[in-house]
């Protein structure tokens, strides 16, 4: 980033080695920045990109995977990475992840989970843990948490993982992956908000997490569900891979050029690619 850039995150947030992960990965993947597009929505999260040199796409609240979606299909030769918070992703975004996971279009989601609503003062995320006191829910969180994994691969996600940001080096390693993979990609990132989460601090996701079992097959979707619905020990790591969905892309007949270098697609091709993957 610019020297001198103004950094809104507080000392000790997880937002900063997560950032730290993010610019690793790009780094070492080798990834032009010119070739590189950061889309993001609202909150403290969605601010990341603004702190590296790449082009980026700021949208609404929750609104960061349809922007994501356009970009792709405009040019699908561009890296395409959405970096937004659990709220703007699962909660006002939940109904767009839901139908980007159906699409399957080449793109790398990460989701900064602090299970907090840290931008607009501490009230409860959709990953909140029940009974967690905020300045909202003054009695505690009723609902049970949301889980993304679960629902990622329920949905047949084609790479699902988890990763926390007090492991910069795995989480970098877990990031790398995805963006490597051809397809929609997921990565939940536990990362404390020092503020308003007194529950899940550094020490608490220290406590609460554990490796996947060592010769883990992360293409057992089953055994997938299974350990995502873990819940006393979170596992970290690639639950759920899936090389064998076609892109929405190649069903789609997107050619390779970008759109301003179009011709208009054929009569019959979009049935012809359907028929093909079918």
């Amino acid at each position: 980033m610019p020297p001198g850039t103004d950094i809104a995150w507080c000392p000790g947030c997880g937002n900063h080695m997560l950032l730290n992960a993010v610019k690793g990965a790009f780094r070492e993947l080798g990834i032009d920045r010119k070739e590189l597009v950061m889309v993001s929505g609202i909150g403290q999260a969605a601010k990341a990109p603004q702190y590296l040199d790449v082009n980026m796409f700021n949208g609404l609240h929750g609104r960061a995977l349809p922007a994501a979606f356009g970009i792709k299909m405009a040019n699908r030769n561009l890296v395409v990475v959405v970096e937004s918070g659990d709220g703007d992703m699962y909660g006002e975004g939940g109904n767009h992840l839901l139908h980007a996971i159906r699409r399957n279009f080449d793109t790398t989601v990460i989701v900064h989970d602090n299970m907090v609503y840290g931008l607009t003062k501490g009230q409860a995320s959709p990953t909140s843990r029940q009974r967690m006191k905020t300045p909202v829910q003054v009695g505690g969180v009723v609902p049970e948490p949301f889980n993304p994994i679960a629902v990622a691969i329920s949905l047949d996600a084609p790479f699902v993982a988890r990763a926390w940001a007090g492991d910069v080096e795995q989480a970098k390693a877990i990031i790398m992956q995805a963006i490597s993979f051809r397809g929609f990609s997921i990565v939940d990132v536990f990362q404390p908000c020092v503020v308003f989460n007194k529950l899940n601090t550094w020490q608490w996701f220290r406590e609460h997490t554990c490796a996947l079992p060592e010769g883990y097959d992360p293409t057992d979707r089953v055994e997938a569900f299974r350990l995502a619905l873990q819940d006393e020990k979170l596992p970290l790591g690639v639950f759920y891979r899936n090389d064998r969905r076609a892109l929405y892309e190649d069903l789609a007949g997107v050619p390779d050029k970008p759109l301003f270098s179009r011709q208009p697609p054929e009569e019959g091709m979009l049935k012809q690619m359907i028929d093909r993957y079918r």
